[in-house]
């Protein structure tokens, strides 16, 4: 059973164009605990009403001469609420074609004239119940679903947070620092917006940059420290790292992962053909390398590190800008000039 308390809440919306009807069904039902009931005879004020309160339940005549209770429904069915309430539809006499075309249009129940009180309030108390179980059960839903997002974010969070501490492993054998790392991925992002590329695009390069290194880790620290210039032959075994890095990263489902993948073995293209491993030139280096070796040669020369220290600003802005169509794509490079004072702001 509902409560009177509860059964007082329920909004009860009662459409007829003869008064007495009205008048006889709000009388029943405040009898039995309803109090919240809007009567209405013009059918084109009751779809205003309708509209704009939430009903628990619609008390429908049929035979209305401005407008049917099929002509009230549709309607209805155009306003197209989340959640509508039902629909007891009252009428003399309905045949078996109404009665299909009222149930199409969107009746719950049926109520015949002349009414029995039993049966109203027996027809109408069955919908009100109908109508609290839906809401109920919507509102698991919705919590369900609250469950559920929260859930898939922290997943996503933690698949995010995993990605980035593996880009930071390099970094901890290279500077012993993490920072490196995270300021690639956030220049990086910075030079994909300003190139307007897509925003998807955009977050993956964030979190791929960071891992451009990884292949790092299977540097000796001998020639990784080495606080001096490296000779020939270590400079050949550090070039290696890029294709180590993707050899750890190759095969993944995941798409940052296959970004980070590509940027392991491209960053060190250069626009001229004469970066390594393989020499891609121009546009046949993917856009994710051309932009990640911009941010990731500004961050080198903007610290120290075990070979050289921080250039200043001025002369890091100018190399970049000589390097155009040498090292760099020349439209990351406008974009790097063009954002240059954000993009110190993120290395500082």
């Amino acid at each position: 059973m509902i409560r009177t308390d509860v059964l007082s809440q329920k909004k009860i919306l009662i459409i007829d164009d003869e008064p007495i009807n009205m008048t006889v069904l709000e009388e029943l039902l405040t009898i039995d605990g309803y109090s919240d009931i809007c009567c209405e005879q013009d059918p084109v004020q009751a779809i205003q009403n309708y509209q704009s309160t939430v009903f628990d339940l619609v008390l429908l005549d049929l035979n209305m001469p401005e407008k049917s209770g099929f002509e009230v429904m549709a309607e209805f069915k155009r306003i197209n609420l989340m959640h509508p309430p039902p629909i007891l539809v009252l009428t003399a006499s309905i045949d078996r074609q109404s009665k299909i075309r009222a149930l199409t249009e969107g009746a719950s129940d049926f109520l015949t004239k002349p009414f029995d009180h039993e049966e109203v309030l027996s027809r109408v108390h069955n919908l009100i119940k109908l109508r609290s179980s839906q809401q109920q059960l919507h509102l698991q839903n919705e919590v369900l679903e609250q469950k559920v997002q929260q859930r898939t974010k922290e997943l996503s969070e933690s698949k995010l947070d995993a990605i980035y501490r593996l880009g930071v492993v390099a970094d901890y054998r290279d500077n012993d620092t993490a920072e490196h790392a995270k300021r690639v991925g956030h220049v990086s992002y910075i030079l994909a917006q300003a190139l307007k590329l897509d925003n998807d695009f955009c977050e993956k390069l964030r979190h791929a940059a960071p891992m451009h290194d990884i292949g790092k880790v299977g540097i000796p620290d001998s020639i990784l420290l080495k606080p001096g210039k490296l000779d020939a032959e270590e400079w050949e075994t550090i070039k290696k790292h890029s294709e180590m890095g993707a050899k750890i990263l190759e095969g993944s489902p995941s798409d940052i992962i296959k970004m980070a993948h590509e940027i392991a073995l491209t960053h060190h293209e250069k626009w001229d053909g004469t970066g390594y491993p393989v020499g891609l030139k121009g546009e046949n280096i993917p856009i994710s390398g051309r932009i990640v070796i911009v941010a990731d040669v500004f961050d080198a020369l903007n610290f120290d590190r075990p070979y050289k220290k921080a250039w200043p600003l001025e002369d890091i802005k100018r190399f970049m800008d000589e390097q155009r169509d040498i090292m760099f794509d020349s439209n990351v490079v406008d974009k790097f000039i063009e954002h240059f004072d954000e993009i110190v702001l993120v290395n500082q």
